[in-house]
């Protein structure tokens, strides 16, 4: 796997867990769905598939950079996730779901094919 490769699956994945961290929050998954309060059950749903994102994540910056500085850059890409969720949740809620949906099994499928 070339590091471009593990860019993009990491940014990927750690925008994909960002944004499911965000919609498990109320005010977040108020501007998605127009509910007001979030089911305990799909909070926490929301919770468990955002931290296996974040932590699927590491797996194509180890894949591509070794362990010493694929850790580091693992951070860094959960970092640069977080910012992109930021922008694109103030900017478009459905639209930033809809790619996070799309994008989650993408990086996830690219990662098994590499």
């Amino acid at each position: 796997m070339t590091s471009w490769q593990a860019s993009g699956y990491a940014l990927a994945l750690a925008f994909a867990g960002m944004t499911a961290l965000a919609f498990a929050m109320d005010r977040h998954h108020e501007q998605l769905t127009g509910e007001r309060d979030i089911p305990l059950r799909r909070s926490r749903l929301l919770r468990l598939l955002g931290s296996l994102l974040l932590a699927a994540a590491v797996l194509p910056s180890v894949g591509g950079w070794g362990a010493t500085v694929g850790v580091v850059a693992w951070l860094g890409w959960i970092s640069a996730g977080a910012l992109v969720a930021v922008l694109w949740i103030a900017a478009a809620p459905r639209w930033a779901a809809r790619a996070a949906a799309a994008l989650a099994p993408l990086a996830l499928l690219g990662l098994w094919w590499a």
